[in-house]
């Protein structure tokens, strides 16, 4: 996993020049500093400038980027490519190109000569997560490609010296680059969902290549665009549950085996869910020592704490299980440096102990982590999903915001504009054969999972310098899953049904029957013992009243429980987002500080 960015003159004979080329590497390298703490790489060729930071995981010692091979025939026939992500088919790769001239081991080099023999169908024949750009000097074009579900995010943006692209957006703001401008229309979404959707994010001008995504660009302008869907189309397969179960154990066999590869320490994130909990018994199965397990928890609130099941299930497995304490104090003093790694904004509670998972982690010299997300949206563990799937009254999904109904918006928006992204989801996965499920399903792996989930695992563990794996999110898995019938799935109202069969066999001290209740942050009660301070800091921020009425706001943080709460914690979030992304506060000190600046 790496930082990667790169900038693009319009042609040859106009590219960028040389003092703003040199200023614009430092740029990429200071921004993306983080997601590459081993090393950094830079390539220029005519209008094109390449800049990669390495977090070393595979070939530590040979596998510096960019990768650089040549065409045969005369001229600058020069390709270059540098990549984001993990290549989990590499060594099957490598077996098939024996005569491939590679210069390293590493799983990001096949991709580079995957494109030379089949140009932009490369992609079809990689199985994993990323995010790549190839410059092909001889036809002076640049592809992108992101991963089918956007694990990997990839960002770019024209700028007054030519194309840019990068891992983040905010290494795409700068003084020769973009100014910091709000989206208004991305904004509204955001209060309202507590992410975005699509390709336009809350900075004006800088687009998000969809998951799937590979584009051209020629002369500064995307001329082709091509999608590889993360999802098979038809509906579903009918399969009963006996095999269903024998050939998910093999499938999650060869799945977790494959997201182990490494070449440094990995570990797994263990809440005692369903998910993880699949993770720990596979991990277990595959590794002759112990795992290492974090698990986060929080002590002295109403909200359960998810660390003594994931004990007695780290004990069970002789894992090795380190518990993270995430509290009050922690909120308020790390709120603003969460905030400004999550420039791509989305207000998810999950990001703060994300975040001192993935610190613990990288102190225990962790480098690489398996989490569960995808589990729910795969398997069906939603109860939106029930609702959405019933024959009589099925319930629209996203239907209402979190601000509807509070009286806090100036403009209460009837017409409901701020769900046009999740709308036109929802309208693409009506594809023939699907069933009610499906379509939710479709819908939210389109929308909820890379804008929400993806992002703020991406950002919250590169900002520690560890790679986060996501094992229920391969295309084994969801090609074999996604066509379960309906019943496998949810069965008499429970979800991930064939799930938890599998994991009550594996692991049985799960206890995947029993009724548990869903993950919670208790930003509520943390918000309720500074209600009226942060509340008055909050209804005072300009970027607050340009869309909210001031004493509304202070009267969710007065009395922050239930959807007033989750209101205020959105709300919160927007402005301390606001003051960093775009008004260029520098998070230092606490919430109050920043918000007092």
């Amino acid at each position: 996993m790496c930082g990667i960015a790169g900038l693009v003159g319009l042609s040859a004979s106009s590219s960028p020049e040389v003092g703003t080329k040199a200023d614009v590497v430092e740029h990429f390298v200071d921004s993306l500093a983080h997601r590459g703490p081993d090393g950094q790489g830079a390539y220029r060729n005519g209008p094109c400038v390449l800049v990669h930071t390495r977090l070393a995981i595979i070939d530590v010692e040979g596998g510096d980027q960019p990768f650089v091979a040549r065409r045969d025939g005369g001229g600058d026939n020069e390709v270059a490519l540098i990549a984001n992500g993990e290549i989990y088919n590499n060594p099957e790769l490598r077996a098939h190109m024996m005569s491939t001239p590679f210069a390293s081991q590493s799983d990001c080099e096949p991709p580079l000569y995957l494109y030379l023999k089949h140009g932009l169908d490369y992609v079809d024949h990689l199985r994993g997560m990323y995010a790549i750009a190839i410059w092909d000097a001889a036809h002076e074009r640049l592809v992108l490609s992101r991963d089918p579900f956007g694990i990997k995010n990839l960002y770019y943006a024209h700028t007054p010296h030519g194309f840019a692209f990068a891992s983040e957006p905010r290494a795409l703001i700068a003084p020769k680059l973009r100014k910091a401008q709000l989206n208004a229309d991305k904004r509204d979404e955001l209060l309202q969902l507590q992410f975005t959707t699509g390709a336009d994010t809350a900075f004006a001008g800088i687009r998000r290549l969809e998951p799937g995504e590979t584009i051209v660009v020629e002369k500064g302008e995307v001329v082709e665009r091509r999608r590889r869907a993360a999802l098979p189309a038809g509906g579903p397969q009918q399969i009963s549950r006996n095999t269903a179960l024998m050939e998910l154990d093999r499938i999650l066999n060869d799945v977790v085996g494959v997201h182990q590869r490494s070449d440094v320490p990995y570990g797994m994130f263990l809440s005692g869910g369903i998910d993880s909990s699949v993770l720990l018994a596979m991990m277990s199965r595959l590794n002759e020592q112990p795992v290492t397990a974090f698990t986060a928890g929080f002590t002295g609130t109403a909200v359960p704490d998810e660390r003594e099941h994931a004990r007695e299930l780290a004990r069970v497995e002789r894992a090795h299980h380190i518990e993270v304490e995430f509290g009050e104090q922690d909120f308020w003093s790390e709120l603003p440096r969460i905030v400004r790694h999550m420039d791509d904004p989305a207000a998810d509670y999950a990001v703060l102990p994300t975040w001192k998972l993935a610190q613990t982690a990288r102190a225990e010299g962790i480098k690489v982590v398996l989490a569960g997300e995808g589990g729910d949206e795969l398997f069906g563990g939603y109860g939106r999903y029930r609702a959405a799937k019933r024959w009589l009254f099925p319930k629209e999904m996203y239907r209402k915001g979190i601000m509807d109904g509070l009286d806090v918006l100036i403009d209460a928006d009837p017409a409901r504009a701020w769900r046009a992204g999740v709308a036109q989801a929802g309208i693409e996965a009506r594809l023939p054969g699907r069933t009610r499920l499906q379509v939710a399903q479709a819908q939210d792996i389109a929308t909820w999972l890379p804008g929400d989930l993806l992002t703020k695992a991406d950002r919250m563990l590169m900002a520690h310098g560890v790679e986060g794996r996501v094992p229920f999110l391969d295309a084994k898995l969801a090609d074999f899953v996604f066509t379960w019938p309906d019943r496998l799935k949810i069965h008499h109202g429970l979800g991930k049904a064939t799930l938890r069969h599998w994991l009550a066999s594996a692991m049985p001290a799960a206890r995947p029957f029993s009724k548990k209740r869903g993950f919670t942050v208790p930003v509520g009660e943390w918000i309720a013992g500074q209600g009226v301070r942060v509340g008055d800091l909050v209804a005072a921020q300009e970027s607050i009243q340009a869309v909210c009425k001031p004493d509304a706001v202070r009267d969710l943080f007065a009395v922050p429980i239930g959807r007033p709460g989750k209101a205020a914690w959105t709300l919160l979030f927007y402005a301390l987002w606001h003051k960093i992304h775009i008004e260029g506060v520098a998070p230092d000190g606490d919430v109050f500080d920043v918000l007092s600046a």
